[in-house]
């Protein structure tokens, strides 16, 4: 059964708590690694809280901060994490589908639930598709690897 590790900062906190909503809708197990509100916190610390437990467990995970691009440069420093700022379901299934996604990035200011709520059924169910996908997710490793020294 899949599992979603959640993390947001002040920004996305209000966003956060309505994802756990939809989650719960879902009947989609969820872990929430920034559970209290914390009024000038850093998006770096709650991106490292969800990147670590989808690494160590290869789950997925969804982070949101205000714009949304905070956490999708701090979770992508990270060997392994391919995560991706979606404002529609249609680039949330291509996030999927093309680069095999394992985190999904919402902007806190600007998204309303129901927005969130599709954009995350759409990266839900949406599969990798592999072939020449995986052979350029795999030059993403490749890069990973060289720069990770």
């Amino acid at each position: 059964m899949l599992k979603i590790f959640l993390g947001a900062d002040h920004a996305g906190f209000k966003l956060k708590e309505e994802v756990k909503e939809v989650l719960s809708s879902l009947n989609i197990e969820f872990e929430d690694m920034s559970p209290a509100f914390e009024e000038s916190d850093d998006y770096p610390d709650h991106a490292l809280k969800v990147t670590d437990k989808v690494l160590e467990t290869g789950e997925r995970g969804i982070l949101i901060c205000g714009t949304g691009v905070g956490m999708s440069i701090a979770a992508n420093k990270v060997p392994g994490i391919r995560a991706a700022l979606c404002r529609t379901a249609y680039e949330a299934e291509l996030s999927r589908e093309h680069n095999n996604t394992n985190i999904l990035v919402l902007q806190g200011w600007n998204i309303r639930k129901d927005e969130a709520e599709e954009i995350i059924r759409s990266w839900l169910r949406s599969p990798f598709e592999g072939g020449r996908h995986e052979r350029r997710v795999n030059k993403i490793i490749d890069i990973e690897k060289k720069y990770s020294k």
